[in-house]
């Protein structure tokens, strides 16, 4: 069963939707998930939720503030990327989830993929609240992907541009903008990857919109969620990677599952970043997440739950 939702996040109206599963009966364990980088819910979290659902958990399923459903907070704009707001939205939305009448406050779990991958990490670490947690295709250094990213001789300029863009912005002008993905590679845009563009392309015409802010890309280079990997314990850890993910450096995030402390699981997805999504990436990362939870939050003793 799935309604859509609303939930307030201090000033910005997150929607989004809450799944229940058919047999409920009574209170149930549910995990709050949101996507990565300018992504929306309808980019597969649908097929998430379902899996997850059919396993006995609720979902709470949204879209970051300012993006696809999600109304941006006043005097804000639309399609700016902050990793530390999008930290907050998650708490709220774990809140919204413990009021629900048919959700167990005490057995709450966090979500996430690519960037948001990186903020359930943040998020684990940091509330308590959260009793299992899962992020796959993981951004786990900013600065890492920047310069991935971004062409060495482009750096200079990068941040000239920046630092315009605060400036015009001090003047009260509207915030530069960058598309999300171009078919050029060589074009500037905020994910130059062959792989990003055909992922995003699909959704075209939709409520995604190709573009962001250029300070998006400023927030971007220094987030490094990595570094609250070593936190999160005792909170069970999942991370899902595929090693081969040029996007968010797969190897990086392989090597600094090592910085955590047990509980945790590190499953490898074959592939890049987007094939975690579809075909056989999908059975793989659904399935370890579904398990994961359902052992976590369903099945492990309520003192181990809420403790």
């Amino acid at each position: 069963m799935r309604q859509d939702i609303e939930f307030d996040a201090e000033g910005a109206t997150l929607r989004g939707w809450l799944y229940v599963p058919d047999d409920a009966d009574g209170e149930v364990p549910c995990v709050v998930m949101s996507h990565g980088f300018s992504a929306i819910k309808e980019m597969h979290l649908d097929d998430y939720a379902d899996a997850f659902s059919a396993a006995g958990l609720a979902c709470v399923v949204y879209d970051h503030r300012g993006l696809g459903a999600s109304d941006a907070a006043p005097g804000k704009p639309r399609q700016e990327i902050d990793p530390w707001e999008q930290i907050r939205d998650y708490q709220h939305a774990i809140t919204y989830a413990q009021l629900r009448p048919e959700v167990d406050a005490e057995r709450i779990g966090v979500w996430g993929s690519s960037y948001s991958a990186g903020h359930s990490y943040v998020v684990a670490a940091i509330d308590r609240r959260v009793k299992a947690v899962c992020g796959q295709a993981p951004l786990v250094s900013g600065r890492r992907a920047f310069e991935m990213l971004i062409r060495i001789d482009f750096w200079e300029q990068t941040w000239q541009q920046l630092a315009a863009d605060r400036l015009a912005r001090a003047r009260g002008e509207a915030p530069a903008m960058i598309p999300v993905v171009d078919a050029d590679p060589t074009v500037p845009s905020a994910l130059p990857t062959p792989d990003s563009y055909e992922f995003f392309s699909g959704y075209e015409g939709t409520s995604w919109r190709n573009e962001v802010t250029l300070r998006t890309i400023e927030m971007f280079q220094g987030y490094e969620p990595g570094e609250y990997l070593k936190r999160i314990s005792p909170t069970p850890l999942l991370m899902v990677v595929a090693p081969n993910d040029r996007l968010v450096a797969g190897e990086l995030a392989a090597a600094m599952y090592e910085t955590a402390a047990p509980p945790k699981k590190l499953v490898l997805v074959p592939g890049g970043h987007f094939d975690a999504y579809v075909g056989e990436g999908f059975d793989i990362s659904s399935a370890a997440a579904r398990d994961w939870f359902v052992e976590h939050l369903i099945t492990a003793p309520r003192a181990a739950a809420v403790g």
